[in-house]
């Protein structure tokens, strides 16, 4: 798998839409997890991906173990990742069905492991910018493409979970400027940026968050996900197609001793 340079992180709903041709248990010394890693065919373009609740959607947000699941790409040689979040929009603008390919975040999260920088020396990554600008327009280019209604520019707030948001926290959240809100986006992108990988979200909208409509429903978010499997799979599959060799970003570029994964 080591000649594959790129991978997808898929999220709820993707479980069925994966169709592996070979898949791999990669060992990690986090908590002792192991990480199943498929070869498949994305919109028939090769590539590596990552369930990230796990095969059977078995790990709520709150307890997936993101840096198991980064850590183990890296150590197949990936350099960039694509992720798949569901979201609720907090800007009215936004409606269910939509995509957006956030550009900024803000995390609410509060008990998750946050980086692989936990003992000396001390080291701190740049994260003004937390998602890669040339993945991010390969996202928003391939879904214009297919015809889709996508934003191109949106801050994404992750809460902790899996309950969902008071519609006081989400009113919190729009004064914050937020555009949407997750529960698995954090801290994952942190600590892609950390091993150096090219990391974007396409994120699916799939309700108006808490305050904007009666109630949420778990069915709601997955309805809706099942709703633009096929559209997402093939806007990943027409992104990675046209991922260039060589990275023109910085997303690679840390601070201090970089953290080995061997």
């Amino acid at each position: 798998m080591r000649n594959i340079r790129h991978a997808v992180i898929l999220g709820s709903g993707f479980e069925k839409a994966l169709q592996p041709f070979e898949t791999i248990e990669i060992e990690t010394p986090f908590n002792f997890k192991k990480v199943i890693v498929s070869r498949a065919f994305i919109s028939g373009v090769e590539t590596l991906a990552v369930l990230r609740h796990g095969v059977k959607h078995e790990n709520p947000p709150h307890m997936v173990e993101y840096r198991a699941n980064i850590w183990s790409l890296k150590k197949l040689g990936v350099e960039r990742l694509l992720a798949v979040n569901t979201v609720g929009a907090i800007n009215p603008i936004m409606k269910s069905g939509d995509l957006t390919v956030p550009n900024n975040l803000i995390d609410f999260t509060k008990r998750r492991h946050y980086t692989f920088y936990d003992v000396q020396p001390v080291t701190h990554v740049d994260f003004t910018k937390p998602y890669c600008e040339e993945l991010r327009g390969l996202l928003v280019e391939s879904a214009r493409r297919l015809g889709e209604t996508v934003w191109d520019r949106s801050t994404y707030v992750c809460t902790e979970g899996p309950r969902f948001e008071t519609a006081a926290e989400i009113r919190m959240f729009r004064l914050l400027g937020a555009d949407v809100v997750g529960m698995t986006g954090c801290p994952e992108a942190a600590l892609a940026r950390e091993l150096g990988l090219c990391y974007a979200s396409l994120c699916i909208v799939s309700n108006m968050a808490a305050g904007m409509q009666n109630r949420i429903t778990s069915r709601e978010v997955s309805d809706i996900a099942l709703v633009k499997r096929e559209t997402v799979m093939r806007i990943l599959g027409e992104t990675i197609r046209n991922i260039p060799l060589d990275r023109s970003c910085s997303c690679s570029i840390q601070t201090g001793s970089e953290f080995k994964v061997v």
